[in-house]
């Protein structure tokens, strides 16, 4: 711990008015100086920076406190970090006598290591920057995209040339262990002569990355013509997590300030391109679903967020990533909101048809977080049902709950109610008192007491799980067992995602949407790996199991289905087989609605005849799986 007399001394040799002054811009004001908070939006300056008290004040939204506190605010400092920043400007020494040598010696190696990491990707940037200059092409390609010089020389952008070792020109020792600890060179093979290096970026357009205080931690790059990915993005290093991370805050924190509101988009040309169009407050997820992380960042710039995403089936799932990111945030105080363009628009090229206003008024009428939890939790809820309206209600338990205490909880709880058809009082004590269960309650007027156990029912009775009442196998003793592989086609699929999520990534996106579209429990088992991939990558079993077992949403039938220890050897090609089924089952569904309904809209024919090749493509490849086993 850092000696209370130490900060003292410390606060007393720094100025806070040259510490607030690098990121503000303060005019004097009688004795005080003044200007806009950088912690929410303001027209008016109402952020005021005391140098006989040390201190600033904002009378907008309240945030006061010394130096100290104005960088942890501001920039995600820990409060040890901000105290060795502010010692190094006036020249003091922190003292650490009470951690160990060790200790000590530990810490000052990650941060030389931090800085020397950020040190070499700037190296790397200034590169990128300096071969955008010579090469006409990748010039051409941001003309092209309606960018100014201007706004690329704001936000650092560069070109990588295509060449297998281009930053052999920009590092005297290519093979520098650095290189590839930060992302920026590949290594293959093991040591001796068939290891080989290559720069990770070739022949792409480079988005340089930086945290808040503006320092290079990433890159991202982009192809100029037709390539696989069209998006490449460092890998996460000591100085880069993606889930902590935003594109653009930097460079967005005065536009977030004149706008009042953050937009939260889902590409990099999204974000430069909004700038150069008079949307300076856009940022971006780095290839990964918004986090807590990231909308606690938002926050320390602003009150307000607008989440935009792509209308289709996988704009819709991430926006119920960033409703759950952004519900332990939602206070009485702070607006959340969700903006849904057509899907053949994105922002950029929304702005760019219907101009800046009207782009505002989309902002303006964007759905809000109340309305987005209720048809977040309605989805595939028949509401005219007493079934429906109970699964609705499940499924805005666990949203609702994560909301602080409040009257936007109080009133959702009204809302959600009068949509469950029961009167506010009860479903507060079900839910509040531990009523509330996914398995069925005990009869109305049967003997059971409030305080026992509901019966088991089983989730499946069409064959069962594995061909077995569905009770039997999903019991505890049965969980993380091995087992002979499941009947079911659905069963089978999400058993060899969950024992290889990494598969999930190679499915083709129509695949992806129908495998979420199943009835529950695999549908929601499928939005549960798909967002633990997003947030952490493909993890083992082992692990999964673990964290699946502590979530409240999945009962124990559910973690048997996703049990990924039920089918030990399947490969690709068994998935593929077990996907051809429900892509079959799902054509031939489809096939007959079209057929039925033909008879009036002769024009459907055509999608049924397309419909029919693909599923006589399919079953010729069944057919096949079939004869080869």
């Amino acid at each position: 711990m850092i000696p209370h007399g130490f900060i003292q001394e410390l606060l007393s040799r720094v100025d806070i008015v040259d510490v607030v002054g690098r990121h503000v811009e303060l005019k004097k004001a009688g004795i005080n100086h003044k200007g806009l908070c950088p912690f929410h939006g303001e027209k008016s300056p109402s952020f005021i920076v005391s140098p006989t008290r040390q201190t600033y004040h904002c009378f907008g939204c309240g945030v006061h406190g010394d130096a100290i506190r104005f960088l942890t605010e501001l920039h995600g400092m820990s409060f040890v970090e901000a105290v060795q920043d502010l010692a190094q400007q006036v020249g003091l020494v922190v003292p650490e006598d009470e951690r160990s040598a060790a200790e000590q010696a530990a810490a000052a190696e990650q941060r030389q290591r931090q800085r020397t990491l950020s040190d070499v990707l700037e190296r790397a940037a200034q590169h990128y920057r300096q071969h955008l200059k010579g090469s006409q092409r990748a010039i051409a390609y941001l003309k092209g995209r309606g960018l100014s010089g201007e706004i690329a020389h704001r936000f650092g952008l560069g070109y990588a040339p295509d060449g297998w070792h281009g930053l052999a020109s920009a590092f005297a020792h290519y093979d520098d262990p650095l290189l590839v600890e930060s992302g920026l060179v590949i290594l293959q093979g093991e040591t001796g002569e068939e290891q080989r290096r290559y720069d990770r970026f070739r022949d792409r357009i480079m988005f340089p990355i930086r945290n808040v205080k503006g320092e290079t931690i990433a890159f991202g790059g982009r192809v100029l013509d037709k390539g696989e990915p069209k998006y490449l993005n460092s890998p996460e290093t000591p100085v880069f997590v993606k889930g902590r991370e935003l594109y653009g805050l930097y460079e967005a924190r005065s536009g977030l300030r004149d706008k009042g509101y953050a937009l939260v988009t889902e590409g990099y040309m999204d974000v430069v391109a909004l700038a150069q169009l008079g949307f300076p407050n856009a940022v971006a997820t780095l290839g990964t679903a918004c986090t807590g992380d990231h909308v606690h960042k938002l926050l320390r710039f602003t009150e307000q967020v607008v989440f935009s995403f792509d209308g289709d089936a996988a704009g819709r799932r991430a926006a119920g990533r960033a409703l759950e990111a952004a519900l332990p945030h939602a206070t009485d105080t702070r607006s959340f909101r969700f903006l849904f363009l057509p899907p053949e628009h994105d922002p950029d090229s929304y702005v760019r048809a219907f101009g800046p206003e009207a782009f505002e008024n989309q902002v303006r009428d964007a759905v809000p977080l109340s309305r987005q939890l209720l048809e977040h939790a309605a989805a595939e809820c028949d509401l005219t049902t007493a079934e429906g309206r109970a699964r609705m209600l499940a499924q805005a338990r666990p949203l609702w709950l994560a909301l602080p205490e409040g009257a936007l909880r109080s009133q959702l709880l009204g809302e959600l109610a009068r949509a469950g058809g029961l009167p506010v009082d009860k479903l507060s004590r079900l839910w509040h008192e531990g009523g509330w269960t996914q398995r069925s309650a005990p009869p109305a007027g049967s003997s059971a007491s409030s305080t026992e156990a509901p019966p088991e029912q089983p989730a499946f009775r069409r064959g069962g799980l594995w061909g077995r009442d569905a009770s039997s196998a999903a019991s505890p003793r049965n969980f993380g067992g091995r087992r002979q592989p499941p009947k079911r086609p659905e069963d089978r699929v999400l058993q060899m995602l969950f024992g290889q999520p990494a598969w999930w990534l190679d499915l083709p996106p129509h695949e992806q949407d129908l495998l979420h579209a199943l009835p529950a429990p695999h549908g929601p088992l499928v939005a549960w790996l798909e967002r633990d991939l997003a947030e952490h990558g493909p993890r083992a079993w082992a692990v999964l199991r673990e964290v699946l077992a502590e979530d409240p949403g999945f009962d124990e039938t559910s973690r048997a289905i996703a049990d990924g220890d039920a089918d030990p050897g399947a490969t690709p090609e068994d998935l593929r087989r077990a996907l051809d089924v429900l892509v079959e089952r799902e054509l031939a569904r489809e096939m007959q609605t079209l057929l039925a309904e033909a008879a009036q809209h002769p024009d459907l024919l055509n999608r049924y005849r397309e419909l029919d090749r693909q599923w006589r493509e399919v079953k010729r490849r069944l057919s096949q799986a079939a004869t080869s086993a």
